[in-house]
Formats: C-alpha cells, sequence, structure tokens
C-alpha cells in the first residue's frame, strides 16, 4: 500500500479539501486526487464523495480512517527513530489536569529547549498503555502494570513519584472545616468516584484503600466529567471524593470547595513511569533524573500492594503503614 497515498486521504478527510491537504503535501490537488483514487482501486471501496464544499467520507471512508492514521502515525515513528533527538519528547498522562502533568509542565517550565508533547491515550487499562511504549507510539506512560512479569519485552517500569490524596467536600460537608483527616476519620462518608474502570489500575487501588480502611468508595454511575463532580460536591451536605495533592483542578469560586489533606498515614497513590529501555531519546533520561527529585508522600503513608519501589539514588524511603 502507497503511505503516501494514505497520508494523502488522512489529511483530506481531516481538511475537507483535497486542495488544503495539497497544500500541506507541497504538491498538486491533481497528485493528491491520483493518490486516493488509486487508493480506493486497491482497496475496492469508495472512500469520499464530492460536495460543493469539498469531499466527506462515505461509511467506508470513516471505517478505514482510524486505521489510515494509525499507519501514517507508524511510518513517521520509523522515520523519528533514525533521529530520535530532532523530535520530541512523547509522553503519556491521565489527564492534563492530572499529577503527571503538573509534574511534567514544571519539569518543562525549566528545560524549556526540549521539546515536549503531552498525550493523553484515553486507555483505562495499563497493558494496553505499555503495548503503545513498546510501538513507540509514546515514548513514556505513567501507568503501573500490577503484575511486572506482563510487561512486554523491554519495557521498564520505575517509580515516578507519590501523589497524596486529599478529600475535596463542598462547604455544607460535616469535614469541610477540618485542617486534615486521618483514614479513621473518613469511615461512614460516602466518597463519590465516579466512573472507575475495573480494568484500570485506579480499581484495584481503590478496591484496596476501601478494604484496608473500612471506606465507603461509591464508583455509582457514569463519569459525566469534573464539572459536574465538582457541582455535586458544591450542593452536597454529605458527598466527598478524592482528588490527588499534585492535580491542578480549577472550580468556580461560589462553589467554594475545600482540600483537606488525609494523613497518619498518607494515602499515597503511586504513580510509575513506563519506556522502552532501549529508547535512545536524549531528554528521557534528563526526564527519570528530574523524577528522582521529587518530593516523596508525607510520613507514615499506605501504598498498594503493587507500588513500585523508589530506585532512584539518593531519594529518601519514606516510611509506611503497616495494613
Amino acid at each position: 500500500m502507497d503511505t503516501e497515498a494514505v497520508r494523502s486521504f488522512v489529511l483530506a478527510a481531516e481538511f475537507g479539501q483535497l486542495q488544503h491537504a495539497a497544500d500541506e503535501l507541497g504538491v498538486t490537488q491533481q497528485a493528491v486526487s491520483k493518490r486516493i483514487a488509486a487508493l480506493e482501486r486497491e482497496l475496492e471501496a469508495r472512500l469520499f464523495t464530492r460536495t460543493a464544499r469539498g469531499v466527506d467520507l462515505t461509511h467506508d471512508g470513516q471505517a478505514f480512517l482510524p486505521h489510515a492514521r494509525s499507519i501514517v502515525a507508524g511510518v513517521d515513528r520509523a522515520a523519528a527513530a533514525l533521529r530520535p533527538g530532532a523530535r520530541p519528547l512523547r509522553i503519556d498522562v491521565l489527564g492534563l489536569r492530572s499529577a503527571q502533568a503538573v509534574v511534567l509542565h514544571d519539569y518543562w517550565r525549566s528545560h524549556s529547549e526540549i521539546e515536549l508533547d503531552v498525550l493523553t491515550l484515553r486507555v483505562n487499562d495499563p497493558r494496553v498503555a505499555a503495548a503503545a511504549v513498546q510501538t513507540g507510539e509514546v515514548d513514556a506512560t505513567f501507568r503501573s502494570v500490577l503484575d511486572p512479569a506482563t510487561l512486554p519485552r523491554d519495557v521498564r517500569m520505575v517509580h515516578a513519584f507519590d501523589s497524596p490524596l486529599e478529600l475535596l467536600v463542598g462547604p455544607r460537608h460535616p469535614l469541610a472545616a477540618a485542617s486534615s483527616l486521618t483514614p479513621a476519620e473518613l469511615r461512614k462518608q460516602r466518597i463519590w468516584v465516579p466512573g472507575i474502570a475495573r480494568e484500570s489500575e485506579w480499581a484495584d487501588f481503590y478496591d484496596q484503600l476501601a478494604t484496608t480502611f473500612d471506606l465507603r468508595i461509591d464508583a455509582a454511575g457514569p463519569n459525566f466529567g469534573n464539572e459536574v463532580l465538582f457541582e455535586t460536591l458544591a450542593d452536597s451536605a454529605d458527598v466527598a471524593t478524592l482528588i490527588g495533592a499534585r492535580d491542578r483542578y480549577l472550580w468556580p469560586a461560589h462553589h467554594a470547595l475545600r482540600r483537606i489533606p488525609i494523613l497518619n498515614p498518607a494515602l499515597a497513590y503511586p504513580l510509575s513511569l513506563m519506556y522502552l529501555g532501549t529508547n535512545p531519546h536524549p531528554a528521557l533520561r534528563d526526564f527519570l533524573s528530574h523524577l528522582a527529585t521529587l518530593a516523596p508522600a508525607p510520613a507514615p503513608s499506605w501504598h498498594p500492594t503493587w507500588a513500585t519501589t523508589p530506585s532512584h539514588p539518593g531519594r529518601k524511603q519514606p516510611a509506611t503503614w503497616d495494613t
């Protein structure tokens, strides 16, 4: 299959215009049209219909588009692998307001000469993220595979940092005035964490957390986003949720939400970084060194059983909580 024809198809689909795709590729519109026509003959399917505004995808074109994007990305990754210092360092985070993104932003602010792509793979299963590292789709991902023995070949997983949890409540919640809380004080409270994906590492984290400290973790209902969650907390006198101390969430001032640290022990969500041991990108090793400078969770702290052990030289080990 002609990969440049596939690239022409992807650009035409994204722009909705053959001319715009041609401009992007530096060729004529006729050349793009011929490439797509040849691709349609090879696939024995019509990919576009012409309209007064340009082109629209057919049903076959819509079905082919995600695969075509993967083909183009694979070709680009193969070319970039020969010149790793000439492309951005690609790191996957769970969300752009998550602790991982905050750590990356802090790193970039002191290393602004490094080109950095912050991506969100939007997958729940950490094994899928590990596969993306193995194939080169990303250079690294902030995920934890619960059984390191199942990691793909050459994929390494190291402790990145701990994200201590805080209780987030509205102004009418009975714990809203507390300056800090212990896990024992959270018993019988409704802690709402909607949309926990069962195949995810955080599902196991919340299971262990609830069992260890006898907490009521309520995962009922779909996740309609942070805005809905924060509105619910602002209006409620009995609903709380958990967020990471490093997470950078925003809500309207009139919600008057309170972030309350949880201590004695701190509830530490362990973040691991998975990367390919043979990855030659020069910025990756520097970023790993940066992670070694991050402060540990307050002592004493509790971790789930699958937490990776901090292995960076010189990092102090936090006190642990016996369960």
